[in-house]
């Protein structure tokens, strides 16, 4: 990109954060937004303003070809915020990107294939983040930026902060999975996060973030591996299991859906 196209594209790029941070958009959604912007400008090597509706649709054709229809959809989203907040333009253009409306059923693993896994994972930090994930229901995200003032093991609940829609929650906390949360913090004494980034009790104590995201997923994926379990399995699948054992053994679908943050809609 010239010197020139690039300054223009920073400041554009700055104004797309500016506007994404003042409408409160969501961590992950900034970031999505954003990476939208930047594949497109890497794309074409210039600053997406002054590209035509055809230089669009060539995009998002390759962009079909290339990742999935989640990208797609992502990258459409992003896009459309761009160009409405930053640049002031009408996008028709996007109405030609229409991203199938599929619904899949996630595999969902029995109570003892999740006991396998649990108990196959070798590195305590894993162990410690699947049982937790599991045994409250809880999203990837709620698990990872869980403090200890979150705990609170008198009235055995966590306190669930800021998750889906911005809702905070309580979630009941088993004391098998208390106890596992004791043990493993031991090793690392973090002053605020019960899952702090490092590979190292010395690391993990100083550490200001959480695990990597990505680094617990392919966890999960090998470790499910190595129990010969052949389903697609990731961190959000034990969610699925949860609730789904929940209905199971006969707990209230209502109950199971305040557990774990779902709305509730009233039939008319």
């Amino acid at each position: 990109m010239e010197p020139s196209e690039q300054s223009r594209f920073d400041l554009l790029y700055q104004q797309h954060l500016n506007a994404l941070r003042l409408q409160g958009k969501a961590h992950n959604t900034i970031d999505a937004y954003a990476r939208a912007v930047r594949r497109l400008a890497a794309f074409f090597d210039c600053c997406p303003d002054q590209l035509e509706p055809a230089h669009l649709k060539d995009y998002f054709l390759s962009l079909v070809e290339s990742h999935s229809w989640s990208v797609v959809k992502q990258d459409r989203h992003g896009l459309i915020f761009f160009y409405r907040y930053v640049l002031d333009k009408p996008c028709q253009w996007v109405d030609i990107v229409r991203p199938p409306n599929v619904r899949t059923l996630p595999d969902i693993m029995s109570v003892a294939e999740v006991a396998r896994v649990i108990n196959q994972t070798r590195e305590p930090r894993y162990q410690s983040f699947i049982l937790c994930v599991y045994s409250m229901g809880l999203r990837l995200g709620e698990a990872l930026n869980l403090t200890i003032s979150d705990i609170d093991s008198a009235r055995q609940r966590v306190h669930i902060r800021c998750g889906k829609g911005r809702k905070d929650r309580f979630v009941f906390l088993p004391a098998r999975t208390l106890d596992s949360l004791r043990r493993y913090w031991v090793s690392h004494r973090n002053p605020v996060l019960i899952f702090p980034r490092g590979k190292t009790g010395d690391l993990q104590h100083n550490a200001s973030i959480p695990m990597c995201r990505g680094s617990v997923q392919q966890a999960i994926r090998i470790i499910v591996k190595g129990c010969g379990i052949h389903k697609r399995v990731s961190m959000h699948t034990l969610r699925h299991c949860y609730g789904t054992h929940l209905l199971e053994v006969g707990v209230d679908l209502r109950a199971i859906q305040l557990q774990m943050g779902h709305e509730w809609v009233l039939s008319s």
